[in-house]
């Protein structure tokens, strides 16, 4: 475990806000809390906000090999059972993206994070050239199955060319980094003058999220950032972004999965949801899910 300064401005003057739930150990207990569909809902260290900016984070945390060990290791199969709802979600998710581009017309972009490729597949098929960086070895070898043009491991050790592609994209990502802020000057440093960003992540300043205070469900062990729009943006801004949008921006999740999310939330009496939605053909419906504590924003390189 370590202790860690504020990501934003520095400090290390910090108020706990949510005192850890899980008990001290020298090392992380599994994989599966590190999985994408993780169920590991109320399960974190201590999360504390900055005093001097507002940024939440979890302090002390697994130190950086640990985590990475971990993100390496991990195997998410119930993710590929998830398809459907992703590849709604992700077509939605590129819309408004192309709404500030244009139309692609081959253009490079590229996905950090990019765990079996859904987002890089559907990218494809609108005329970008899509490329992947992930982690996981299991992860990126499903999307590399698929044909997809995937780096195994981190945009810091890939080492590719400043300036050389149009879009970046982290879509569930920056929550899980140790270091965002180093992340985004990365980025910044691979985008063309004038590319963008996009990242989408948890609002902890959202009214449901002050409305379920300790019980919100993304306080996970595998999320170490919480940011507000406010602070996302002012990260962005130190690292030589413009923030063009920012706003709630749900998914769509198949029945059959929300169901097994009911009974990972509220355990026994949770059941009969998840059993209705499993066994029946209800299962495999897809359902848009927007609760206003995701948020998508779009920023611009100065």
């Amino acid at each position: 475990m370590e202790y860690v300064a504020c990501n934003l401005c520095g400090s290390t003057e910090t108020k706990i806000i949510y005192p850890g739930t899980i008990p001290a150990r020298s090392q992380p207990q599994d994989m599966e809390a590190y999985r994408c569909t993780s169920s590991g809902y109320g399960r974190h260290h201590a999360i504390v906000r900055c005093r001097q900016c507002g940024l939440i984070y979890s302090n002390p945390r697994w130190d950086d090999s640990e985590l990475m060990d971990s993100y390496e290791a991990v195997q998410d199969p119930l993710y590929l059972q998830e398809r459907e709802g992703r590849v709604l979600t992700f077509k939605r998710h590129l819309r408004p993206l192309e709404r500030i581009t244009g139309p692609a017309n081959g253009r490079k972009l590229l996905d950090v994070g990019c765990y079996i490729g859904v987002f890089l597949e559907i990218a494809a098929q609108h005329g970008w050239e899509a490329w992947g960086i992930e982690p996981s070895a299991w992860a990126a070898g499903q999307a590399r199955q698929n044909g997809l043009n995937v780096l195994g491991g981190t945009l810091e050790a890939a080492k590719l060319p400043a300036d050389s592609f149009d879009v970046v994209t982290l879509w569930d990502v920056i929550e899980h980094l140790p270091d965002p802020m180093a992340e985004i000057r990365r980025i910044q440093r691979v985008l063309k003058p004038g590319g963008l960003v996009v990242i989408h992540t948890m609002d902890i300043d959202s009214l449901f999220s002050r409305a379920m205070g300790r019980k919100w469900p993304w306080l996970m062990e595998m999320h170490i950032y919480y940011f507000s729009q406010r602070t996302m943006a002012a990260l962005l801004r130190q690292a030589g972004f413009e923030v063009l949008w920012s706003g709630p921006h749900g998914r769509y999740q198949t029945l059959g999965y929300l169901g097994t999310r009911f009974t990972a939330l509220f355990g026994k009496l949770g059941r009969p949801v998840d059993w209705l939605f499993n066994a029946t053909r209800l299962r495999r419906a897809t359902v848009p899910v927007n609760l206003g504590d995701l948020f998508t924003v779009y920023a611009r390189k100065k």
